[in-house]
């Protein structure tokens, strides 16, 4: 199926690794033009040469939790690429910890690039697009349910689930859609990260793996294809929806 994604815009963030550079790289396998950020230099042009450099992938420094960082980037994908459709917004995961481990100045630290951060970024994108744009927010499975020792992600999560969704009836009348990926065990660096932290990385592995019906983690490609639909042409009927890319992991409808 082609996705009509061609020569579309999007900027990407947080798309230097992981999630966000799965997204990027299947966007620009289905033939869209995309602005990568990352908050070093030698990291975003790495993957601006994995995505097979210009014209297709666009690389800007930025940190989410800068409110300099919306216009910067807008006003990029703009000048090089003359458009914008699409954002997706991705950030690196917020420390580990319970919640009464976690001090203030983490908590800040979080709500400013996880939160607040990411709302910066969609209501800039929301000015800039047209009807028939879609702004994406790469979410976790803590926004159905908790997860054990991430307790920063289970406070702020949610709440930004509940904020696309009312940016989903908010946009809706002008045509922009608003969606939302909720990944759980997908086998990426900060996954196998969290896994370690107990000490025994494959045992950990291991009884995740036991609590997933599909028995296994998701790879990033996976995450990617599904980030790609969603931003793409193919969706455009959906809006306001949280979609789960988790091998039915999260017990709930």
């Amino acid at each position: 199926m082609d996705l009509g994604l061609r020569d579309r815009v999007f900027i990407v963030t947080g798309s230097t690794r992981g999630l966000g550079l799965a997204a990027a790289r299947q966007l620009v396998a289905e033939g869209a033009r995309v602005v990568v950020t990352g908050r070093g230099q030698e990291a975003v042009d790495k993957a601006v040469t994995e995505l097979g450099g210009s014209p297709g992938a666009l690389g800007v420094v930025a940190d989410n939790a800068d409110s300099s960082t919306p216009e910067r980037l807008v006003a990029a994908a703009q000048a090089r690429f003359g458009r914008l459709d699409g954002v997706l917004v991705s950030v690196g995961g917020p420390p580990a910890g319970a919640v009464t481990a976690i001090d203030d100045d983490q908590w800040r630290d979080a709500f400013e690039s996880v939160f607040l951060g990411a709302l910066r970024l969609a209501r800039s994108a929301a000015a800039a697009l047209e009807e028939g744009g879609v702004i994406g927010f790469v979410l976790s499975s803590s926004v159905r349910q908790p997860i054990g020792g991430l307790g920063v992600s289970n406070g702020l999560r949610p709440g930004l689930a509940m904020a696309a969704k009312t940016m989903a009836d908010e946009l809706g009348p002008r045509g922009i859609r608003v969606v939302g990926l909720l990944p759980a065990r997908i086998d990426t660096d900060r996954v196998r990260e969290l896994d370690a932290l107990g000490g025994d990385p494959q045992a950990q592995r291991e009884r995740n793996s036991a609590a997933i019906p599909l028995r296994r983690y998701g790879t990033p490609e996976e995450f990617g294809r599904v980030a790609a639909f969603l931003l793409s042409p193919a969706a455009s009927y959906l809006t306001g929806v949280m979609v789960p890319v988790d091998g039915g992991a999260m017990r709930g409808l």
